[in-house]
């Protein structure tokens, strides 16, 4: 979410390495591609997806970088939230972009389940099978075969807070969660309530119990939850929910509780803590906090705009919740071949630096080079998001069918917006997650 500091010279780096890439094609490498840099003059390769606003600027970067090299032109299209609907339409009106990135594990088994993907090349396999843990492999992995490379990363396990707040509340960085609670019933006695909460974003409410439910109730559960192989209505889960409700249920630590909560988006939340007015001290989300509090509020990421881990909860781990982005090449596109070539290129570190040098991003690529990030904020996160390696989780409301994880108004969205609403009863809340998730899986 920030600019590159030397535009011309991030996309002549990775012009540079993709000429080697092209060049290795061309002395016999089986996976599709051009012969030469430009083969592919006159030719589109469209890509889907849900990044808007300065995501979208910095992600054209990279793509500028393939276009220099081979040619071909490159189109963006916005999918809106619902990538599956915005896929499936275009399929069925046979008009297919050719690569698309997908947001949630749950929506790219969908896809290899409809048949839509096309497997990863030779190249780009064999690629990120040296740079890539196996985690992020598996995630991009259906019924054995390797259909998604993700490209983007965020660490989900940040809590983003104004130095000036805790300043002057006389509070330090919290070490565990009830450490965490305390902090911020601190920060509301010196007038300034603890968190901003993007409760209108159903999936920010996701993160805030993934990260509790992965601390308290572990990995291995946190796995079988995620695969619907526990159900919501395990003791677990109503554990992890009165721990949530404990947050949503106090106006200390809830800037105006829940009916204001309930209308403020995301980055709405973050400009509560950063902008020019604070109404909160605290926001708690992903990494990309940082990228909006510099280019929406002028924040300097590490400076007056700061992050502590997400505490451990109670006798448990701390928790490293990641989200991330597949490309994936469509069956249906019109230009596999191009498709393929990108991916390879995607797959490289150089193309990643491209848009770690930009800001706003990470990459599960254990191969970027901590240099390339622009900032020393940036560059702690994802040294930390590569060192957890295999012990990351993924984002458990993107590994469910999207009509339960990944759908606003229905689903855990709105079952947990309802939880913030009125979060007295979570026995109840945990059987209609149960009853949404048993008819989202069946189907």
């Amino acid at each position: 979410m920030r600019r590159l500091t030397s535009t011309r010279r991030a996309t002549a780096t990775a012009s540079a390495v993709l000429t080697l890439a092209l060049g290795a094609t061309a002395c016999g490498d089986d996976s599709p591609g051009p012969a030469s840099g430009q083969e592919l003059s006159g030719q589109t390769v469209t890509v889907a997806g849900v990044w808007t606003g300065s995501e979208q600027k910095n992600f054209r970067k990279v793509l500028d970088a393939f276009t220099e090299q081979t040619g071909a032109k490159t189109v963006f299209v916005p999918t809106g939230d619902n990538v599956s609907t915005f896929v499936g339409s275009k399929i069925e009106g046979g008009n297919a972009p050719d690569v698309a990135m997908v947001p949630q594990v749950g929506v790219l088994q969908q896809f290899a389940k409809e048949g839509w993907l096309a497997p990863l090349s030779p190249k780009t396999t064999t690629t990120a099978t040296g740079n890539l843990p196996d985690v992020w492999r598996t995630y991009g992995t259906v019924d054995k075969t390797y259909y998604g490379l993700y490209f983007k990363a965020a660490h989900k396990s940040t809590v983003w807070y104004s130095p000036d707040a805790f300043q002057q509340a006389g509070v330090a960085e919290p070490k565990s969660y009830a450490d965490l609670l305390k902090v911020g019933r601190t920060l509301a006695d010196s007038g300034l309530p603890a968190f901003s909460v993007a409760g209108q974003d159903g999936w920010t409410l996701t993160d805030w119990f993934e990260n509790i439910y992965l601390s308290q109730a572990g990995p291995e559960k946190y796995d079988q939850l995620a695969a619907h192989k526990l159900p919501w209505t395990d003791a677990s889960v109503v554990t992890a929910l009165t721990t949530l409700g404990e947050v949503f249920k106090d106006k200390q630590l809830v800037a105006g509780g829940a009916a204001t909560a309930l209308r403020t988006d995301f980055p709405a939340s973050v400009g509560n803590v950063f902008g020019p007015k604070p109404t909160a001290g605290m926001v708690y989300e992903g990494d990309f906090v940082g990228g909006v509090a510099k280019d929406d509020f002028g924040k300097k990421p590490g400076v007056d705009a700061k992050f502590f881990p997400f505490p451990a909860v109670g006798a448990g781990k701390a928790p490293v919740v990641s989200g991330g982005d597949a490309a994936v090449v469509l069956k249906n596109g019109k230009n596999q071949k191009a498709a393929h070539l990108l991916l390879e290129f995607m797959a490289t570190p150089e193309a990643a630096s491209v848009w770690a040098g930009a800001g706003g991003f990470l990459s599960p690529n254990k191969d970027v080079k901590l240099s390339a990030y622009a900032d020393d904020i940036t560059r702690t996160t994802a040294g930390s998001l590569v060192d957890a390696g295999d012990s990351v989780r993924f984002d458990m409301s993107d590994q469910a069918p999207a009509a339960f994880g990944g759908t606003a108004g229905v689903g855990e969205w709105k079952l947990l917006q309802d939880f913030l609403r009125d979060p007295s009863d979570p026995k109840a809340t945990a059987a209609k997650l149960e009853a949404a998730a048993a008819k989202a899986y069946k189907n």
